[in-house]
């Protein structure tokens, strides 16, 4: 989440593995999807174009086998309207061999849970 935060594209991306892919939930990027480290850079230059402030806060961390999913929350303030958001996140870290292999976003803590089929750990 630092790397992210930071929008550090390298140090982001080397915690990826080949074929990486990302679903974001922001509703702008909303079923775009952005792979390896090329996909990365335009995602983030997409926040740095359309926010002000962009930060995820971790509340939680769930996990099984080749799966994190991370419960907290995204702030923001856009960068022409001023307008601010704080909403619910949820990621999905798909993991193999120690990199991430994919991470899938929601608006929802409860869809994120049933979405990776964590429901019952909650």
């Amino acid at each position: 989440m630092e790397a992210f935060n930071a929008r550090d594209v390298p140090r982001f991306t080397s915690l990826t593995a080949p074929g990486f892919e990302w679903l974001p939930s922001m509703i702008a990027v909303e079923g775009q999807s952005f792979g390896g480290p090329e996909g990365v850079a335009v995602y983030f230059e997409m926040l740095a174009g359309a926010w002000s402030y962009f930060h995820v806060s971790a509340e939680r961390y769930l996990q099984r086998d080749g799966l994190v999913l991370l419960l907290g929350r995204l702030e923001g303030r856009g960068l022409t309207s001023g307008a601010t958001v704080d909403s619910a996140l949820g990621m999905a870290f798909d993991v193999r061999d120690g990199a991430i292999t994919r991470i899938r976003g929601y608006l929802d803590h409860d869809e994120a849970l049933v979405a990776v089929g964590l429901a019952e750990q909650a």
